[in-house]
């Protein structure tokens, strides 16, 4: 089974993994590094992002 190119919906081609195209890749990046993407979850306080375990 053939998978498809999250961004553009083309197959995806193994030299880009997930993605068709180096193009796509750099899309999927930039959503990333723009913070379109977010990860579902509790936001961390200020107290809690500079403690570690």
């Amino acid at each position: 089974m053939m998978s498809r190119c999250p961004i553009c919906k083309k197959p995806s081609a193994e030299a880009y993994r997930l993605f068709c195209s180096k193009r796509c890749a750099d899309v999927d990046l930039a959503h990333w590094l723009r913070g379109d993407y977010v990860i579902p979850g509790d936001s961390a306080t200020s107290s809690e992002a500079g403690e570690e375990e």
